[in-house]
């Protein structure tokens, strides 16, 4: 399988950047939590955690060359 070209984006590293994202923000809602000692949830702070991650994604694969990735067997 080939990955997306340099200075290119495809839907596959827009999907996952997407995962990313989530992932991130599931993350910060965690720590937050964790740190006020109940479930509270900041969403500024959450939604700026999770645009970090996916930009951050995404800014990675646009300017990482092409490869060619073979699955374990």
């Amino acid at each position: 399988m080939q990955t997306s070209s340099l200075f290119s984006l495809d839907l596959k590293d827009l999907g996952k950047g997407l995962l990313v994202a989530v992932g991130g923000a599931v993350i910060a809602a965690i720590e937050t939590s964790i740190k006020a000692g109940s479930f509270a949830i900041n969403w500024p702070s959450i939604g700026s955690v999770a645009l970090a991650a996916g930009l951050a994604y995404l800014g990675k694969n646009f300017f990482t060359p092409a490869k060619t990735v073979t699955p374990a067997q």
